[in-house]
């Protein structure tokens, strides 16, 4: 009976977490003035590269990001620290930016691992 309870309890889990709501977002982004520069995890920024400055989520972590206007979404890794300007919460790169055609934008964001 208990491995029952408890078989019933992580599936609940696994049923929660996979229709966990992508939260919404404003997102802007970063290019030119930063490309070769060094990023918070100490690679350098590349503009042209699929990544992101989140102010919370662990260097690493790759997220989907959607353009909620147009639907397009793109996949970035987080490899810097930002944004730090108010009421955005992730900074793309200028390709990631460029792939969901955004150039400030509401976006949901989905983390991926």
């Amino acid at each position: 009976m208990l491995l029952h309870r408890l078989a019933v309890r992580a599936a609940l889990a696994c049923l929660v977490l996979s229709v966990t709501p992508a939260r919404s977002e404003i997102a802007s982004w970063y290019g030119p003035g930063f490309h070769g520069r060094l990023t918070a995890n100490g690679e350098r920024f590349d503009q042209n590269a699929l990544t992101a400055a989140h102010r919370s989520l662990r260097f690493g972590t790759r997220v989907r990001v959607t353009n909620t206007a147009t639907g397009r979404s793109v996949v970035v890794r987080i490899n810097d620290r930002g944004p730090f300007v108010g009421g955005r919460s992730i900074d793309l790169s200028r390709a990631a930016a460029g792939a969901i055609g955004c150039g400030t934008c509401r976006v949901a964001l989905v983390v991926l691992g």
